[in-house]
């Protein structure tokens, strides 16, 4: 299903994260009906029995727009096409017969097929990244691309920086692609590789590795370690220099690295909130280890 040539007005809207947010909001304001949009389920946050909306929902709701869960109730609606934005979930065929679906994927096609795009771009060191459009078919990831746009990573990025970078050129690429027709879809072409979500234990770090590697999987913003046998998020650090610390052996905020070292900045010590590093080293027992990791 394609709509070369087709004027587009009316727009169904997939997503449910945060950064899925800010594209509905960009429609609205560029003046496309937006009959329906389709998210995610309220979700349980924290210990409390409540739950909340998810970001996408909240936003539509502000717009005053219909909200549903259920995407199949796509086939009960009359639009020109169908936008997903982070959503999580492969759309059934069934739906995909009843109507186009586009999706705004943050990679530069076929590598980082999958839902974390962007942590694995950082992760693999890639210099790079982009945002494409593409057509979504059954398969995760494999349709035709509409248009795309390359974007650099600096190699201090975070991963919510470049988040936010993502989605305000994507958005733009998205808005001008509608403006001006979507056209014919391309086919992907070279070897995909697959972004398969980060997992907990990937997060955890390997103070064997480069101090350049360690640092990647910081910038993402999850990354823990242990010390005394206690969990500690690192939330912001910096490659640091010393020549004479081990692996894993804590030096104030040096922490030493298979190669180089790792200057901590921002922590989050187990039950605790985040603070800075010098912080946490004043509140440290006299007898703390002064190893980080496994010792």
């Amino acid at each position: 299903m394609t709509n070369s040539g087709m004027a587009i007005q009316r727009v169904a809207y997939i997503g449910t994260p945060e950064i899925a947010a800010v594209p509905l909001s960009e429609l609205v304001e560029a003046g496309y009906e937006v009959p329906l949009v389709i998210t995610g389920k309220d979700k349980r946050r924290g210990r409390g029995s409540s739950t909340s909306p998810s970001p996408v929902k909240r936003e539509a709701e502000r717009l005053g727009l219909n909200i549903s869960t259920d995407i199949d109730d796509l086939k009960s609606i009359d639009v020109d096409l169908a936008i997903v934005v982070a959503f999580g979930k492969l759309i059934p065929k069934d739906v995909l017969d009843h109507v186009l679906i586009i999706n705004l994927h943050f990679s530069l096609l076929p590598r980082w097929r999958g839902a974390a795009p962007l942590e694995r771009a950082i992760l693999a060191g890639d210099t790079k990244t982009g945002v494409c459009i593409m057509a979504v078919e059954e398969t995760l990831d494999t349709g035709g691309i509409y248009s795309s746009i390359e974007i650099p990573i600096g190699s201090h990025e975070t991963l919510k920086d470049l988040q936010i970078k993502c989605i305000t050129e994507g958005t733009a690429l998205l808005l001008q692609s509608l403006k001006e027709g979507l056209g014919d879809p391309v086919q992907q072409t070279g070897e995909p590789s697959y972004a398969h979500k980060l997992t907990n234990a990937e997060l955890e770090i390997d103070w064997g590795l480069s101090s350049e590697e360690i640092l990647r999987s910081i910038r993402i913003g999850r990354a823990w370690t242990t010390v005394s046998g206690s969990r500690l998020r690192i939330h912001e650090a910096k490659i640091g220099t010393s020549d004479n610390l081990r692996i894993g052996e804590r030096e104030g905020s040096l922490v030493g690295a298979g190669e180089g070292a790792i200057e901590l900045l921002e922590v989050q010590p187990e039950g605790r909130k985040q603070m800075p590093v010098k912080d946490w080293i004043n509140g440290l027992p006299v007898d703390a280890g002064g190893y980080l990791g496994h010792e």
